[in-house]
């Protein structure tokens, strides 16, 4: 197990644990997480831990020619009036997802640190956020991290009402032309949508 330091360096993510721990510590700043996720590698930890480096193996991943869209959702998207943009409102989408309560987990991953990383992320265009409107009102949304080869490195989503992030999510690969959305870790929800287990061998082949 690698402990960073101020250097911006990983090990091979051949090294990681079988769990996909692959680094501990260093920091978040912009350099550091490019560098990651250049790398196929992820952070991911709670308010009380280090910063954890993650590469797990296989690699959770939509292929959006593979992307299902069941008949139900395909009626919510006609009769609902939802607007989905990119890039409209990053800062309240990353403030949505770490405000979400999900089953299992207590407090968020998503600390103050990690919002201001990926804020500064936005800002350099390294990060993009998706939001879904209902009446002006922000009501579900994502987002990630856009490596600009071809892949896109989701890290979120919230819904305050239903499928509202299933909307924002099949309208953002429906109308971009990424090869690859990241998923990193596997969920039913995003299964439901198409999403599928590769190696981590084939997955970084794709960031190359």
């Amino acid at each position: 197990m690698k402990f960073l330091d101020h250097t911006i360096e990983f090990p091979d993510v051949s090294s990681a644990t079988e769990e996909g721990i692959v680094a501990i510590g260093g920091d978040l700043s912009s350099q550091r997480l490019l560098a990651a996720y250049q790398r196929g590698i992820f952070p991911w930890f709670d308010e009380e831990e280090p910063i954890i480096w993650w590469s797990p193996d296989p690699r959770f991943v939509l292929f959006p020619k593979k992307l299902k869209v069941s008949k139900s959702m395909k009626q919510v998207l006609r009769n609902t009036d939802f607007k989905v943009t990119i890039n409209a409102d990053f800062e309240s989408v990353i403030e949505a997802c770490s405000q979400i309560k999900r089953d299992g987990q207590q407090g968020t991953w998503i600390t103050q640190h990690m919002k201001a990383a990926y804020i500064n992320l936005y800002r350099l265009g390294y990060a993009k956020s998706v939001e879904v409107w209902l009446h002006n009102e922000l009501v579900g949304g994502l987002y990630g991290v856009d490596l600009d080869n071809g892949v896109f490195c989701g890290e979120s989503m919230f819904s305050r009402v239903s499928n509202a992030s299933k909307a924002g999510f099949i309208s953002f690969v429906q109308n971009t032309n990424y090869q690859l959305i990241d998923c990193q870790v596997y969920t039913n929800h995003l299964e439901s949508l198409g999403a599928e287990e590769i190696s981590r061998k084939e997955f970084l082949n794709y960031l190359d």
